[in-house]
């Protein structure tokens, strides 16, 4: 039960996920997959992958370039675009706040905001020891 909740969980974030393994520049597929793995959140496949990136392009969130390599198969690199960095940002910032309401919610902690409040500014982000 806890790897379908998991797997769940997973799904709801990942294009955020996605757009953050490519914040600090250009990647493949494989390359994508293998970090999100090292971070902890399992293998992903390529069929969960690829439709998540193709989405993303068609969003105009990333871009894709195919490069013919010396050996073996070609790859497709994905960048971000600038809508793909303020989509990151946006995105990740009520991904963090959403996510302390849980924490909160999950440990019996008083919030820290008034209801109503949407989101988290970077300082908040920074107190709180998160990162955008």
């Amino acid at each position: 039960m806890a790897t379908d909740r998991r797997a769940s969980w997973l799904k709801g974030v990942l294009d955020l996920l996605v757009l953050a393994c490519l914040r600090g520049g250009e990647s493949y597929g494989y390359e994508i997959a293998g970090r999100l793995d090292a971070a902890g959140l399992g293998r992903i496949k390529g069929g969960t992958l690829y439709p998540v990136l193709n989405r993303l392009e068609e969003a105009g969130l990333v871009k894709a370039e195919f490069r013919a390599a010396e050996r073996g198969p070609g790859r497709r690199y994905y960048a971000l675009t600038e809508a793909g960095r303020t989509g990151l940002r946006e995105q990740g910032e009520a991904w963090l706040a959403f996510h302390d309401a849980v924490r909160r919610t999950l440990v019996g902690e008083e919030p820290d905001e008034q209801p109503g409040e949407q989101g988290r500014t970077p300082e908040a982000a920074e107190r709180k020891g998160g990162r955008l």
